[in-house]
């Protein structure tokens, strides 16, 4: 096909020869072919005047230079060039948007008790953006399924406004597309990519956290989406006042809307997990085999997911679904932290450290020799099974905010403190060694 280019030399030539020099001059000097196909072509002109001009007296004579140049019929389309940038700049939105993973939704989002307050909440973030709640901030330990949550808000959202500007990015990118954009000089486009948004999602936001360049920028990005009824969701695997080094401004900015954590799934929902994803990809799993799969992995839905993606390969190679085959097939699943501790080990194994009794590392002395032990064993509980402040807190009869304070003071007191580094390492490493 030739370039547009050589086409609209050859279309003027044409009409040169059959309209007066002082038309082609008036109408077509500053006119230009902007976009040219087999069966369409798009011509820009320099004002409305100019192109009404050229649609209603000019439009045969194009028609007839490219049958007979070019033997064929086309649509024309006249529009001027503040139209033709609207088009380029909606074209770009569009190629922004990311193609979400139509596997990532609502529907296939198995809800249970560890989840459905972060799932209702997404959900209304849906039906009222920017009037439910705002910022959705959500966190949880990864593959807990956040991302999937953003997803579905994401696509759901694209569903209902077509035209919305939608970015999905995490912190990670953002942090990198911002580095580019100063070394480039394109904090223009920057700021009009993310600032311009009608619903910003951000993964990991945790990422941003001692990176002093990232969070101004997120700051001010934060406050002007914010202020213009723009829909913030934000993911995380800490909630704000848990984020190392993050700012106050921007910890006070997260929970001014609603903040909800997802925790490990249970048992029922691990088997509904497992089930849906077995049926999803047409294979049918005995309850012998989804049961032995759900009391071994406890603590992680993509690795629910990835096992049963295993199951699947092995099948299809002839591999019979009986729970013997299957249990040789993905015994390797269940290594590398498949299992979680209980808190009770974990506790177990700090009293074992220190010489401390059980029942007076739960009680409510506050001598310094039952302090510390007491505040590793709710530092160790939190970072080895993700388990909620609340959840921690009733294992020693205290609310979240006595959690709350012990991991801070562990995070704070193990960065200069090499004997307690060692101290939960050595009883870090007894834990995995049990379970």
């Amino acid at each position: 096909m030739y370039s547009s280019a050589y086409v609209w030399a050859k279309v003027i030539s044409y009409l040169e020869e059959r309209l007066t020099p002082a038309i082609v001059s008036t109408w077509f000097e500053q006119a230009y072919l902007a976009e040219y196909t087999e069966t369409s072509m798009t011509i820009c002109a320099p004002s409305q005047f100019c192109k009404e001009h050229i649609e209603r007296r000019c439009d045969g004579y194009i028609r007839d230079a490219m049958r007979d140049l070019f033997s064929q019929e086309v649509e024309i389309k006249v529009i001027t060039d503040e139209e033709l940038d609207q088009l380029r700049q909606e074209e770009q939105v569009k190629k922004s948007v990311p193609r979400f993973n139509p596997s990532y939704t609502f529907e296939s989002f198995v809800v249970g008790a560890s989840n459905r307050y972060a799932y209702n909440a997404a959900l209304a973030v849906t039906d009222n953006p920017a009037g439910a709640f705002n910022p959705l901030f959500i966190y949880g330990q990864s593959g807990l399924g956040k991302t999937h949550l953003l997803y579905a808000i994401a696509g759901k959202l694209q569903q209902r406004f077509p035209d919305y500007k939608i970015v999905l990015v995490n912190a990670e990118t953002f942090t990198n597309e911002l580095i580019s954009a100063v070394r480039e000089q394109k904090n223009f486009e920057f700021r009009r990519k993310y600032r311009n948004a009608d619903l910003f999602l951000m993964d990991d936001v945790q990422f941003i956290g001692g990176k002093s360049a990232t969070e101004e920028e997120f700051f001010h990005t934060f406050n002007e989406l914010y202020e213009n009824k723009k829909q913030i969701v934000l993911t995380s695997d800490q909630p704000p006042q848990e984020i190392p080094l993050l700012t106050d401004r921007l910890r006070t900015r997260f929970g001014g809307g609603l903040i909800c954590d997802i925790s490990l799934p249970d048992y029922e929902m691990r088997m509904a997990i497992i089930q849906n994803k077995a049926e999803a990809i047409g294979m049918k799993l005995p309850n012998d085999v989804c049961n032995y799969i759900a009391e071994n992995i406890t603590n992680n839905i993509r690795h629910l997911e990835g096992t049963v993606k295993r199951i699947s390969f092995y099948h299809d190679l002839g591999m019979p679904l009986d729970l013997p085959s299957v249990s040789r097939a993905i015994k390797d699943m269940f290594k590398g932290g498949a299992h979680v501790p209980t808190p009770a080990l974990i506790i177990g194994e700090v009293c074992r450290f220190y010489g401390v009794e059980e029942n007076v590392l739960r009680s409510r002395l506050k001598s310094n020799n039952i302090v510390l032990p007491r505040q590793v064993a709710m530092y160790l509980i939190r970072k080895l099974t993700g388990l909620s402040m609340p959840d921690i807190g009733k294992e020693f009869g205290r609310d979240h905010t006595t959690v709350l304070n012990a991991l801070r003071k562990i995070e704070s007191q193990v960065k200069n403190d090499a004997a307690l580094e060692r101290a939960l390492k050595d009883i870090s490493s007894a834990v995995n060694s049990k379970v």
